[in-house]
């Protein structure tokens, strides 16, 4: 009935699913990550205030949060451009935009900057974590909020004409708020309506994702359509992990790049490094999963940009794809990681 069925729905209108080519399915190209600011540690404060330099690099990836103007990704517009051309020199087709509301989302930049580099970009509808909501947010119903992605989608989001073609990254907290649980509710009814792809952040604990697909599936969602996202720092037991994977959801591995030794966030966490994610995502392979896995970098921070020391978002296809082979997987396999789960994912119902 929206004319959506079959198709994927970018920033600058419908396209055919076979056209997404290699997709990074969980990065942010514009927002403000300002309201997850963490306090540096006892003696360092000064930290959070110098310019970014060469002789603070490492203080920086080491404390990514801390850093104020760090957390401004929205301030290197031009930088972004410059690594979505090279994105795509290297074989890139795609970007899944995950800014929602909460966190700055910028549609018409989006779509300034699909326009300016060929570079596919789908945007997500709906709201970030609870702590970032808005008290008219809040205030609405279950109904209210399913209108505003619905909306978002077939009208397009933020007062302007700029349509989002996923639901999410719906953020989530541990313990999970009411307010949250509204917008999970609320995606699923938009979901049922639309049969559009959907995206989760899952709260920092182990139970998160498991009490997230609970809630979505009494609300009515279809879980084969849903990611879960932050696999990476959320379930690290495997035996927890092939629990989760039986319930049927995408599993996403998307903090690819991020390795450092303490996770502000949540502390009890040992960030795992790329070659621990490759191995993971083996495992799964091993164990039947391969149409299930997407990967990506969640690059949300200045320190990733190549122009301050990071790895941009070309590593995956020039540094994990070459390594990701070298540990026994197939071309197959990681062309069903980077084109055809994703493209199976994105196409609405």
């Amino acid at each position: 009935m929206t004319g959506l069925s079959g198709k994927v729905q970018t920033v600058l209108g419908l396209i055919d699913p076979s056209q997404l080519g290699r997709t990074l399915t969980h990065e942010h190209l514009a927002l403000s990550f300002a309201v997850c600011y963490f306090p540096p540690p006892p003696g360092q404060e000064d930290y959070s205030e110098m310019p970014i330099s060469m002789n603070n690099l490492y203080w920086l990836k080491q404390n990514p949060y801390s850093h104020k103007s760090n957390l401004m990704l929205n301030e290197e517009t031009e930088v972004v451009k410059e690594e979505l051309l090279h994105f795509k020199r290297v074989g890139g087709g795609t970007i899944v935009e995950n800014t929602t509301t909460g966190i700055c989302r910028d549609v018409k930049t989006l779509r300034r900057l699909s326009q300016e580099t060929g570079v596919h970009v789908i945007s997500g509808a709906g709201f970030y974590v609870g702590e970032t909501h808005s008290p008219e947010t809040r205030s609405m119903t279950v109904e209210k909020l399913t209108d505003v992605l619905v909306n978002e989608i077939l009208h397009g989001a933020d007062e302007t004409d700029i349509k989002c073609g996923v639901i999410g990254e719906i953020g989530c907290s541990w313990p999970i708020t009411e307010g949250e649980k509204k917008v999970l509710q609320a995606t699923a009814e938009a979901q049922t309506q639309l049969g559009c792809p959907v995206i989760i952040h899952p709260g920092r604990n182990v139970e998160s994702p498991f009490q997230i697909i609970r809630i979505l599936q009494e609300a009515g969602a279809d879980i084969s359509k849903t990611v879960m996202s932050h696999l990476d720092r959320t379930i690290l037991d495997p035996d927890k992990l092939l629990e989760f994977a039986r319930l049927g959801s995408y599993l996403e591995y998307d903090l690819f790049g991020t390795e450092f030794l303490n996770y502000a966030f949540n502390p009890a966490v040992d960030m795992p490094c790329d070659n621990e994610r490759i191995h993971r995502i083996c495992f799964l392979v091993e164990e039947g999963y391969a149409d299930k896995l997407l990967i990506s970098h969640d690059i949300h921070t200045k320190n990733r940009l190549t122009k301050y020391g990071g790895h941009g978002y070309s590593h995956i296809l020039t540094n994990i794809v070459p390594k990701m082979n070298q540990r026994g997987l197939s071309q197959c396999v990681i062309d069903k990681i980077l084109v055809e789960n994703p493209k199976r994912w994105l196409t609405f119902k």
